[in-house]
């Protein structure tokens, strides 16, 4: 039997990782056998890869080259990590996948969705996720619970406002043209209610299995 893949979705501080931390303590009390990886990274060479996408660089990293690496490491990780899980039964969490590319590379590096698709087609083989939880929050009070957080800042993290309302405009673009497949998450609530709404959205995966 196939697995399942779900991947999470959102800018920074919307509290993704925590959900799906959260998420995978829920499913593992259920007897699912269970892969917790992220994106770029999950595998030596696809972290490898996130180190140079994410870490800032004397010299410029342009859109054209951040797409690139991001594919590489995705390809890297698809077949290394993800599929192998899959094809046995395992069910795959995500720490971001494609969908973040589109927001973030397309929404805010202005990369066109076309070049994406290409890329997509490329490195994906026609894998998609059978679920994506979008968790969303205003770019405001994202922003500010980031900062809270006192994380250290990556290259994204240091961008400014309107690079992460445009990386929430991609995601609820996206949201809007597969409503069956992504699946939003308000995010303003506290760390139970909101899972309490991502057990709801993973329960009738979990009743198929059986």
């Amino acid at each position: 039997m196939t697995g399942r893949f779900i991947t999470f979705e959102g800018i920074e501080g919307v509290g993704k990782s925590t959900q799906l931390r959260l998420a995978a303590d829920y499913l593992r009390a259920r007897g699912v056998e269970l892969v917790v990886t992220r994106e770029p990274g999950g595998t030596p060479l696809a972290e490898s890869i996130r180190e140079l996408v994410l870490q800032p660089q004397d010299e410029a990293v342009d859109a054209v080259t951040e797409l690139l690496l991001m594919f590489a490491a995705r390809a890297t990780h698809l077949g290394n990590l993800v599929e192998p899980a899959l094809a046995r039964g395992a069910w795959v969490l995500c720490d971001r996948f494609t969908d973040a590319t589109e927001a973030y590379q397309g929404g805010g590096r202005g990369v066109p969705l076309e070049h994406i698709r290409v890329l997509e087609r490329i490195a994906q083989r026609g894998r998609r996720p059978d679920l994506t939880i979008l968790f969303d929050l205003p770019v405001p009070q994202a922003m500010a619970r980031s900062r809270a957080r006192g994380a250290q800042t990556d290259r994204f993290e240091s961008e400014q406002a309107a690079f992460f309302e445009r990386v929430r405009a991609g995601y609820l673009a996206i949201l809007a043209r597969e409503p069956g497949r992504v699946r939003r998450a308000e995010a303003s609530g506290s760390v139970e209610e909101v899972a309490q709404v991502v057990r709801g959205l993973i329960d009738p995966l979990l009743e198929a299995r059986g």
